[in-house]
């Protein structure tokens, strides 16, 4: 058993389709305008949401970091690193699909500050850094910059719900209770269990089972299956593993977290994709309340009206 507020991710979240690299460096968080570079080169320093031009096209930096000559860091190679697209007028270049109001979107920096999220969890492990959290959201560019500013607090506020329930309040790193949770009979094709390799629950969504793993390995371009504990080790590879699921994985639902609350269906769809085959249609109501407490708690904070739809 695990302990309470912590559940294994059903054998239907597998597969995804976003395909970024890893990212290892962890930020101090800050928005930029996007500032036009010219012409990428190696040595160069970059800045998030800098524009820079190669081979004929626009890309934007997801992270700050400095192309190291002769690493291959150009924004071709490195989808970790760039983004496609980009504007050169003085407009925004973090290809965000949002409309929270002119120019760029600074998505969880514009509605989430780390006093906040420090107060939301007083109780966390420092592993769970604001700053982690920040550069993990970076990389998946719809996370709170789809809709109007209500929109993107309400999103925030429903990930955070749900992930404090699944870890204690940002607490537990792994599951208590381990177990190796291999199953060679569903995943991605050739997705097995390496020798010696245990897939229970880690990072802020728990990711369970080597299916899960190895699903969320592939779009993230990393190798989870052999390496599973990288999840531990890496808080933004742990937060990159919650936001891959919350985007694009409809677990026990029907439609993805994200989806659910940027098109105002409700955060109780939000429990039914992350647990409903356990929680939702009465099977569990404490598991439910715990989560929907969370939300409440977090709209609050964030001085935003919850919505309708608060069960499931």
């Amino acid at each position: 058993m695990r302990p309470q507020g912590l559940c294994d991710i059903s054998k239907k979240f597998m597969f995804a389709a976003l395909l970024f690299s890893s990212i290892a460096t962890v930020l101090v968080p800050q928005i930029a305008a996007a500032a036009c570079r010219g012409a990428w080169a190696e040595g160069t320093a970059y800045s998030t949401g800098d524009v820079v031009s190669y081979s004929g096209a626009n890309y934007t930096a997801l992270i700050s970091h400095t192309a190291c000559v002769g690493c291959g860091w150009n924004p071709v190679a490195a989808p970790s690193l760039w983004s496609t697209g980009g504007n050169c007028d003085g407009g925004g270049g973090n290809g965000g699909g949002g409309n929270g109001g002119g120019g760029t979107n600074p998505g969880v920096g514009g509605v989430l500050s780390e006093a906040m999220f420090n107060s939301m969890f007083p109780n966390r492990n420092p592993f769970y850094s604001f700053s982690a959290f920040f550069t993990a959201a970076s990389t998946f560019p719809g996370f709170a910059t789809t809709g109007d500013v209500d929109t993107r607090k309400r999103e925030v506020a429903a990930f955070l719900a749900n992930i404090s329930h699944e870890t204690g309040g940002l607490f537990y790193i792994e599951e208590i209770n381990k177990s190796v949770m291999c199953d060679t009979s569903w995943g991605p094709p050739g997705c097995g269990c390496a020798p010696g390799k245990w897939y229970y629950g880690r990072g802020p969504i728990q990711l369970s089972w080597n299916g899960n793993y190895c699903a969320a390995g592939n779009a993230l371009g990393l190798d989870l299956k052999n390496d599973p504990d990288l999840i531990s080790r890496d808080a933004v590879v742990a937060w990159r593993t919650g936001l891959w699921f919350w985007m694009t994985q409809t677990g026990a639902g029907y439609m993805t977290g994200h989806d659910a609350m940027v098109n105002n269906v409700g955060f109780g769809e939000t429990i039914r994709t992350i647990n409903g085959a356990l929680e939702c249609n009465g099977r569990n109501p404490a598991q439910v309340q715990s989560r929907v407490n969370n939300y409440l708690d977090f709209t609050s904070r964030l001085g935003v009206n919850p919505g309708g739809n608060t069960g499931c």
